[in-house]
């Protein structure tokens, strides 16, 4: 895609490697990205929150969003829950989406993934299982430090194996998602809703099935047992114009970036809220390269909500990339103030003040979002040019091994990491850092 399109909705690549690539492709072992935006994902946390406190996992499920036009959500570990970007372009209310969630949620709190990493040890003999589970490895050990050194290529035939679901576990799903919903608060009914995208597509031959129905298989009998769940616990929900708003904004402003500008511009008065509205014209400006109306919308949503730090966010973002860069760390100062935990907006605070020569305060950002969020491949990218600039080659070189190593290419992060063991003092956090990399790549390499 043209640069802002992709990079204006925080195209911060994380190469998941093969770990999701495999539900998008049936034959071969391909990357693909997150798309990381802070009010995107701020959005999804705020509409999955009463599903996953329904299903007892309360704050510790992440909600990611796949850079893939096509239906599928997933999971692969007990601490995220992963949506393609298509599926929630095809959402058409929120209880659709929530719905997705219950589902994802379920196989979490039913025990379906650790049943899953029991059997992990065949799997592996197959083909490792990529960053994805390595990051729920090193999160369960305490060494979230070293996952990016973790990351190993992945055959996708194994992985889809992993991430089949049996029609006992999709029953029990079924029926779980139902329930959570219902104690949320939320139409069950959009469970429904969501199956019938998929209807007649299990007559399909596999390659031509959405992703989703071949790692969620549908049948009639599911169908009508599902009718059945969700009849039972009817009339129980509750209006919730917050949550109504959320998704809005959500699928407004993912649509904004990826739908076609003129299909943005014709259909943003769908949008209820006058801030989304003008959010919507801010992002499909932007993307026509007009910098002036983008800013003068995204100026108008702050009016309505003068407190929001993701439209300040945003507005960094416009200027950043139209090369306003003095406007651009005020905006994302103002963010940062506003949401000073935010690793999203951290990263992007400290990405503008590297472009006003303050790499010094940048590192200070930037240190702080990747303790936050080590899989943004852009920070690391940053950090290391903030290193570099302040003169600490050898950390400078570890940034670059991580990043190469979070991309899944092994042999470009052991130069890096055996530059960065080179500089490092021996013993040091950072060279230890460097040296696992160095010796998951050798462990590959030995495996070959």
């Amino acid at each position: 895609m043209t640069a802002p399109s992709i990079t204006a909705l925080r195209a911060r690549v994380v190469t998941l490697v093969a770990s999701i690539a495999l539900v998008l492709s049936s034959t071969t072992a391909q990357a693909v990205s997150l798309l990381r935006d802070p009010d995107i994902e701020h959005a999804l946390q705020r509409m999955s929150s009463p599903v996953l406190y329904a299903a007892g996992l309360g704050d510790n499920i992440k909600i990611l969003l796949v850079n893939d036009q096509s239906l599928n959500a997933f999971v692969v570990d007990h601490g995220h829950i992963f949506i393609n970007s298509g599926m929630l372009m095809r959402m058409t209310t929120p209880e659709m989406l929530q719905a997705v969630i219950a589902h994802e949620a379920a196989h979490i709190a039913n025990g379906h993934i650790a049943r899953r990493m029991a059997n992990l040890d065949s799997a592996r003999t197959a083909a490792g299982l990529g960053l994805a589970l390595a990051l729920a490895t090193a999160a369960a050990s305490g060494r979230g430090d070293v996952a990016a050194a973790l990351a190993l290529g992945t055959q996708s035939s194994a992985l889809r194996q992993f991430l089949a679901h049996t029609r006992a576990e999709e029953s029990s799903a079924d029926q779980s998602g139902i329930r959570y919903l219902a104690a949320a608060g939320i139409d069950p009914s959009g469970t429904l809703d969501v199956h019938r995208l998929f209807e007649g597509q299990e007559l399909l031959s596999t390659s031509l099935q959405d992703p989703y129905m071949r790692t969620h298989p549908l049948s009639r009998d599911r169908l009508r047992a599902m009718e059945g769940f969700v009849a039972a616990y009817a009339g129980k929900a509750k209006p919730n114009p917050d949550l109504d708003y959320w998704y809005d904004r959500a699928r407004g402003k993912t649509t904004a970036f990826l739908r076609p500008t003129k299909w943005t511009l014709q259909r943003y008065k769908e949008s209820a809220a006058e801030d989304v509205r003008h959010m919507r014209l801010a992002v499909a400006y932007h993307r026509q390269q007009n910098a002036a109306k983008a800013v003068s919308h995204i100026n108008q949503a702050l009016e309505v909500r003068p407190n929001d730090p993701y439209y300040y966010e945003l507005k960094g973002q416009i200027l950043l990339e139209n090369r306003q860069f003095q406007n651009a760390v005020t905006a994302y100062k103002k963010a940062a103030d506003l949401a000073p935990s935010n690793a999203l907006i951290l990263g992007g605070l400290g990405r503008s003040l590297l472009t006003v020569n303050r790499p010094k305060e940048a590192l200070t950002y930037l240190e702080a979002a990747r303790a936050r969020d080590f899989r943004d491949a852009n920070v690391l990218r940053d950090l290391g040019s903030a290193y570099a600039q302040t003169g600490q080659h050898g950390m400078a070189s570890l940034l670059a091994a991580e990043r190469h190593a979070l991309a899944n290419r092994l042999d470009d992060a052991e130069i890096h990491a055996r530059r960065a063991m080179a500089r490092l003092p021996q013993g040091s956090n950072a060279y230890r850092r460097a040296d696992d990399i160095a010796r998951a790549a050798k462990r590959r390499k030995d495996k070959k």
